[in-house]
């Protein structure tokens, strides 16, 4: 086979590839809120506090920072989402119910939402043992907030999620609004809710971002990092059926100078009007009533 033979099999294998990921997903091209409301935006927090930061087996000092989150930050964004009206979504590993109970009443009580994040922010690749983790999951934070979650973050096998009836999952990122996605086998059809690390507290604020080496490690200055994510908020606004998924973590927004942005933030998306601040279980259920996937 000659150069020109193998170059010729690997843009075939790309076109491929490029249409497979065309044909599972599905926008929702003509996207509408209710009525007045021209952008939704989700304020999502993955409440995961120091289980991340064992599994990928980090030293004491990332697991007090981890934990920090789970004592002090994430009281300071559901004080501060119930100052402002804003009713966020807490994706939370099943562990986390079992280390701060009280926090997940308090963010229930206020009217949030609190999703499944996996049992221990992972999922086994046995499917058993993965379905045993989902149901503990569910258990477990139906046991503290008095409601089963619908929605999840996570790697959950999508059809398993389906069968155990997830309206949405939030965790893909390829659009900038809402679409259905079908899983490789073709066998199920789901709602996700997108966000991207660029609207992400981590990569900017937290060391060991996703195992990045030491000389990558940089702390952006909150003025920064509140104009980037205005920016990204004002050019959705300008469109009809405007998105922004806001993905935070207790531990690393919860801290003052972080919480002092955020409100900066939240009060400056008030004073224009049409900015509905709902659960992610809110937007999934809206869509999935007004904009149903198309028949298989």
């Amino acid at each position: 086979m000659t150069a020109a033979d193998t170059l010729d099999r690997e843009i075939e294998d790309l076109v491929r590839v490029a249409r497979d990921h065309v044909a599972r997903h599905e926008p929702i091209t003509d996207l509408r809120w209710p009525d007045g409301v021209r952008i939704a935006v989700n304020f999502t927090a993955d409440f995961d506090a120091m289980l991340l930061r064992r599994l990928l087996n980090e030293p004491p000092m990332q697991l007090a920072k981890g934990e920090f989150g789970g004592r002090v930050g994430i009281w300071r964004l559901i004080e501060l989402f119930d100052a402002h009206g804003v009713k966020a979504t807490f994706f939370t590993p099943g562990r986390i119910a079992e280390l701060y109970p009280d926090s997940l009443r308090a963010a229930a009580r206020s009217g949030h939402e609190v999703a499944d994040h996996m049992w221990e922010h992972h999922v086994p690749k046995d499917p058993a043992l993965e379905h045993d983790h989902l149901r503990k999951t569910m258990a477990a934070l139906e046991s503290v907030t008095g409601r089963r979650p619908y929605g999840t973050r996570s790697w959950h096998t999508q059809a398993l999620l389906v069968g155990e009836g997830f309206l949405y999952n939030s965790h893909g990122h390829a659009s900038h609004r809402p679409y259905y996605i079908w899983d490789a086998e073709r066998r199920s059809r789901m709602l996700n809710l997108p966000f991207h690390y660029s609207i992400d507290d981590a990569m900017y604020y937290s060391f060991a971002w996703l195992g990045s080496a030491n000389p990558a490690q940089r702390l952006s200055d909150t003025d920064r990092v509140e104009e980037l994510w205005w920016n990204a908020f004002w050019q959705q606004y300008q469109q009809e059926g405007g998105y922004l998924n806001i993905c935070l973590h207790p531990f690393v927004s919860g801290r003052a100078l972080r919480i002092a942005m955020l409100e900066r933030l939240i009060q400056r998306m008030k004073r224009l009007p049409g900015v509905w601040f709902p659960t992610c279980e809110e937007v999934a259920r809206h869509c999935l009533a007004n904009h149903p996937p198309r028949a298989a």
